[in-house]
């Protein structure tokens, strides 16, 4: 399977079983069970909205999945519209085939044509650098639990209107289904 095999699309209701099955295939039965119920959470978040849900799909089978949920400033900056890209899981025997970053580069670019302006994401920083993504922390957007001194720098922002950063500061607050502190260890 080569990457111009695999679809990139919106996700839709029909959708909703197999995206928990990519996650729990994704991340193993216990990590991937518990992300799972979470995805399941927020997609019924009204909080979260506007949200952009994308999955991979190749022979008619759901290979992939990328969730950007609705997060907000605080202090508020006016108009600054920001998403939060979590989770992202491809299928085991489907990783490392750039299918996830198939999945980041297309969302990235619906999220920048909506008029998006700030994208936040707490992962792998080798990994998200490569899309854009810095840290976030010392740039003055803080997450909306504390991350670790050591995990710092896995705490990161990509900027989709150009500009955006420098013009605020303050602390990110995630939909009600993201908001409790066990999902922002890294």
């Amino acid at each position: 399977m080569t990457q111009a095999e695999v679809e990139i699309r919106k996700a839709t209701e029909q959708d909703r079983d197999s995206i928990l099955v990519v996650h729990t295939n994704a991340f193993g039965e216990a990590e991937g069970t518990v992300i799972a119920k979470l995805v399941d959470e927020m997609l019924n978040d009204a909080s979260g909205e506007p949200m952009l849900s994308l999955v991979g799909e190749t022979d008619g089978e759901l290979v992939g999945h990328l969730l950007f949920t609705s997060a907000k400033l605080e202090p508020d900056h006016g108009q600054v519209s920001a998403r939060i890209l979590a989770p992202l899981a491809i299928v085991q025997n489907r990783q490392r085939r750039g299918i996830g970053g198939r999945l980041i580069e297309t969302g990235l670019r619906l999220l920048e044509e909506s008029g998006v302006d700030l994208v936040f994401v707490l992962g792998y920083p080798d990994y998200y650098s490569r899309f854009g993504f810095k840290p976030a922390g010392v740039q003055g957007l803080q997450a909306t639990y504390p991350i670790p001194p050591q995990n710092a720098d896995a705490w990161m922002v990509t900027e989709l209107k150009p500009g955006t950063i420098e013009n605020c500061k303050g602390t990110v607050r995630c939909s009600k289904a993201l908001d409790h502190p066990k999902y922002w260890l890294e």
